[in-house]
């Protein structure tokens, strides 16, 4: 099973987004593996968006992202990283597939709700910036296997 580090933006923890995006997860089959709410540093927040640095909009994304919680998740399930890629939507909101959580809920780029990983290895390296090893958890879902891969 795949992982996918996904994050609820400052804008959609203070507009009380938090429970519809990870119903919409774990309605999807996706499991929660890590969850939680913290404040970025900006140190964090600048290691988070490092492929960033340099662009016009990094200073403002990293201050955004710091001006406020955040609620980080580890979701796992069969291709993870390219369902939750298809959930969240364009990173342009008003590009965005209405039924998507961009699509329904933001109008901004930046103050577009969600962050997730676009690749294992973004992955791998956003994690590490938000979950230390022991703070991911392995489990079985009741349901589970109604949400395997089909052979």
């Amino acid at each position: 099973m795949e992982r996918e580090l996904v994050f609820i933006k400052p804008d959609g923890v203070k507009r009380g987004l938090i429970g519809e995006v990870i119903r919409r997860f774990e309605r999807k089959g996706l499991k929660v593996v890590a969850l939680k709410m913290l404040k970025l540093t900006k140190e964090e927040a600048e290691r988070l968006y490092s492929p960033h640095v340099g662009k016009p909009f990094f200073k403002d994304l990293v201050s955004f992202v710091t001006s406020g919680p955040i609620v980080a998740m580890v979701v796992e399930g069969d291709k993870a990283i390219e369902v939750v890629r298809r959930m969240i939507g364009k990173t342009d909101p008003k590009e965005a597939d209405l039924g998507t959580i961009r699509g329904d809920f933001a109008m901004d780029v930046m103050k577009n709700v969600i962050h997730a990983s676009d690749s294992p290895e973004s992955f791998e390296r956003e994690v590490k910036i938000l979950f230390k090893p022991e703070e991911i958890h392995e489990y079985r879902r009741v349901d589970e296997e109604f949400f395997e891969p089909s052979r």
